[in-house]
């Protein structure tokens, strides 16, 4: 785990101490709650809270939950809404122009204004610039993650990081990757990494959909149109492709056995001898590709290696096919978890608990579990089926003790579609009514709507692996559209890839994950407004700005920041300072972000900050895994 952010120690002490005496300040304003060296912004909010306390008469902390940050810079860098003191005497628009009318001179921020009840604050430029860009150049990739929101003990570091599990992706072999994967692998991996960089121990965890008839049917299907070569090559594609000509095999049986049950009702209807069309039925049955998986799958369940093998084989390639493919997203996983790998013996013990705690009861032979005295909309959920087989549900519930036992998380996500809402309510309250509220409150189902339409040029898009393909050329045919920049692309074909998953990931991240969106695979690569392609042509943009200036680095350190004055300039910077407060709104909603020729002493202030833009911008980017380019 990254510390950076954690051990500020003294040196940061009497950086910061030094840094606010040069601008004015004769001490380090101390406000609990803060994280001053790690945050610009908050030396404003310590320091506002210092002057209003005093003029206003309110408690520190009641005035520092109020001063929030405005949705436009036109609107000021904070603001402090009145009302929000719950003072008694005054009206809140006097209270407002009270405090402007006493409000004391700063070194940090110009004279505040009134809008109606809320007092605004402009931060002084000068002072801006140096405290914001200083802290870039000094944290760089670090700028804005704050590693010390994930420990369990911030005051002993002894005591380590919380741990999450975020589970995503969670693909079925052999089948489609279809776009409820697609979401659940984009807004997963993206909580990832927003936990990661507040600090937390992160558990990226697959759980595969791996177990169940279907692999008999897979591994019967296997035996008749397998091939070891197009295994090897293409594990997924090719199981699928078995899967398919097998499960239409399985269908041309069942209609030939309703057939034949027909023909058996005619012939009974005419007093006519059904002895051989009903052997003729059995022999169907027998043969059946149906009657063959079932045997199969048994011999999984009984521990049969000769089956486990071949299944283990499928899975194995599968999942190193599957890693090739989420490297491409900046993913990775700690954990490929499965359906399989949920023991019947801890089901067992799962429904013996539930009888314990008198959870369960019969309905017509099967157990089921009353949920509509907790809330109507919770239901009546099914345990155990009739014949004593296990549903998914109580698989689910084995895995998230096991989950526990293993890794003693202190919170779990579920990314997973909203049509599962009910299936993971159901699930966590049983979990609470068994006794382990423990386990059950630190359980969350992040859930995200569906992609419309996501169908290519070549059809609908099975594999996460074809659509990347297609938006990739897609995005190649785009950059060709230039034929002078696309001459100076060193390597235009990896650079249309990463240009196509930008597309890909950043079109799932502009809305509300519960949203449902189209997949437009024009808007999508366009590089114009909120797209993938546009945040990557910003970003190299910086990088040949910074190529063709001809100062390194070391140029650079004694850059003259007063000599900024531009408009353009101090709101960029105002822009920078607010995205450490970005990545900690986003760390609350869980909703991705959309980070969205001169004289010599003033060029070297020019790129300095373009620099410390490149360097937010590429933060920003890299938390919402993307790969950002240099050239393109």
């Amino acid at each position: 785990m990254s510390t950076n952010g954690v051990n500020s120690g003294s040196e940061d002490v009497d950086e910061l101490s030094s840094t606010l005496r040069a601008l004015g300040l004769d001490s380090v304003p101390s406000i609990s709650g803060l994280h001053l060296h790690i945050n610009p912004v908050d030396i404003y909010r310590a320091h506002l809270v210092e002057m209003l306390a005093p003029l206003t008469g309110a408690q520190s902390e009641h005035i520092l939950p109020a001063i929030s940050w405005t949705q436009t810079l036109d609107h000021g860098d904070l603001t402090l809404p009145v009302p929000a003191l719950r003072l008694k005497g005054k009206k809140p628009d006097e209270l407002a122009k009270d405090i402007v009318d006493r409000f004391p001179e700063s070194p940090l921020v110009q004279k505040p204004a009134v809008a109606g009840t809320h007092v605004v604050f402009f931060f002084k430029p000068g002072p801006l610039m140096s405290i914001v860009l200083s802290t870039i150049r000094k944290k760089r990739s670090h700028y804005g993650f704050n590693h010390r929101l994930g420990l369990r003990d911030p005051n002993d570091l002894s005591k380590g990081a919380k741990r999450i599990i975020v589970e995503f992706s969670s693909p079925n072999i052999a089948k489609p990757f279809h776009a409820g994967h697609l979401r659940s692998t984009i807004i997963g991996g993206f909580l990832s990494s927003l936990y990661e960089c507040a600090g937390w121990d992160v558990v990226r965890m697959n759980y595969l959909g791996d177990w169940g008839k279907q692999y008999g049917v897979l591994a019967v299907g296997y035996e008749r149109f397998g091939n070891e070569e197009a295994l090897s090559t293409n594990p997924i594609g090719h199981l699928y492709d078995v899967y398919v000509k097998t499960s239409s095999l399985l269908k041309e049986e069942e209609d030939s056995i309703k057939a034949k049950k027909q023909e058996i009702k005619e012939l009974e209807a005419a007093n006519q001898d059904t002895t051989s069309t009903e052997q003729e039925v059995r022999k169907l049955v027998a043969d059946g590709v149906d009657e063959q998986a079932r045997r199969y799958f048994k011999r999984m369940v009984d521990g049969d290696d000769t089956a486990l093998n071949v299944w283990r084989k499928f899975r194995n390639l599968s999942i190193e096919k599957y890693k090739q493919t989420y490297a491409r997203l900046n993913i990775k996983f700690d954990d490929y978890a499965g359906e399989s790998q949920v023991t019947e013996d801890s089901m067992n013990d799962v429904s013996k608990v539930m009888e314990e705690k008198g959870v369960i009861q019969d309905s017509d032979g099967a157990k089921i579990v009353d949920l509509t005295k907790h809330s109507k909309k919770l239901g009546k959920a099914i345990v155990k089926k009739k014949d004593g087989t296990s549903l998914y549900l109580t698989r689910d519930i084995g895995e998230i003790f096991a989950r526990y036992d293993k890794y003693g998380f202190d919170k779990m996500i579920y990314v997973v579609a909203s049509q599962q809402d009910l299936h993971l309510a159901q699930l966590f309250k049983i979990v609470d009514a068994m006794g382990r509220k423990d386990v059950s409150e630190k359980c969350v189902h992040i859930n995200f709507g569906m992609v419309l339409g996501m169908s290519t040029r070549k059809g609908t898009a099975k594999f996460l692996d074809d659509i990347l393909r297609d938006v990739g050329e897609k995005m190649h045919e785009v950059m060709r559209a230039n034929e002078d920049k696309y001459r100076q692309v060193q390597n235009p074909e990896m650079t249309a890839d990463i240009l196509g998953i930008s597309a890909v990931m950043i079109q799932d991240m502009t809305g509300k994950r519960i949203n449902n969106y189209e997949f437009d695979m024009d808007r999508m690569t366009s590089f114009e407004g909120d797209t993938g392609p546009y945040l990557q042509y910003a970003h190299a943009r910086l990088c040949s700005i910074t190529r063709k200036a001809g100062l390194s680095e070391d140029d650079l350190v004694d850059a003259d920041w007063s000599l900024l004055t531009e408009k353009h300039a101090i709101d960029l910077v105002r822009s920078l300072a607010r995205w450490p407060d970005v990545f900690q709104n986003t760390l609350k909603t869980q909703e991705p972000v959309n980070v969205v020729g001169s004289e010599e002493k003033l060029k070297k202030a020019r790129l300095s900050l373009y620099t410390c833009a490149r360097q937010v911008l590429y933060n920003g980017m890299k938390l919402l895994g993307l790969s950002p380019v240099e050239r393109m």
